[in-house]
């Protein structure tokens, strides 16, 4: 019986916010979340390499799969720390990144998260007073990234990221207040 209520508190979100090799470090630091995972979602093709998603207009986002236990981090939390590491009104784009593939999205498997995301959207675009270009869909389609993008960033520490050491600082030092 605890198993099966400790998978009930097991949630995932895939976010797309740019280049997901930052992102996923990013997340990786959150305290509650348990796993992530770097890849393609909702494009075109099925299991497309990174070669198809940069070159061969397959429509797939960079996304991050975020597997997090709702019973230590609540999914507007875990979505307000999204926000503070994207740029929420560039269109393809976050840092020196340009291209679809680098486009920001919300995409949720659970049809239960859909009304929780859709009023942090909005509460963001209030803030912003100009459309957002966040993408917010069901998950159609999601493909694991090829195993050296995993952990890209652990691996190779010098590599380029849009998200700063002072956001990495603050996910790492991150606690969601509405959860006890």
């Amino acid at each position: 019986m605890v198993n099966d209520n400790k998978k009930k508190n097991i949630k995932e979100i895939i976010l797309a916010g740019g280049c997901f090799w930052g992102t996923e470090m990013y997340f990786q630091a959150i305290r509650g979340v348990l796993k992530t995972e770097v890849g393609y979602a909702n494009g075109k093709t099925q299991n497309p390499s990174y070669e198809d998603v940069c070159h061969r207009n397959t429509g797939h986002a960079e996304v991050v799969k975020v597997i997090y236990d709702n019973q230590v981090i609540s999914l507007p939390f875990l979505l307000s720390m999204y926000f503070e590491v994207i740029d929420p009104v560039a269109v393809n784009r976050q840092g020196n990144d340009v291209g679809t593939q680098y486009r920001t999205g919300i995409y949720y498997s659970d049809p239960a998260d859909e009304e929780v995301i859709l009023k942090s959207v909005h509460e963001l675009r209030l803030e912003y007073g100009v459309p957002l270009a966040i993408e917010v869909l069901p998950l159609e389609n999601y493909s694991s990234a090829e195993a050296y993008h995993q952990d890209y960033l652990i691996k190779n520490p010098g590599g380029y990221c849009h998200i700063g050491s002072r956001e990495f600082k603050k996910a790492a030092e991150a606690r969601d207040p509405s959860v006890k």
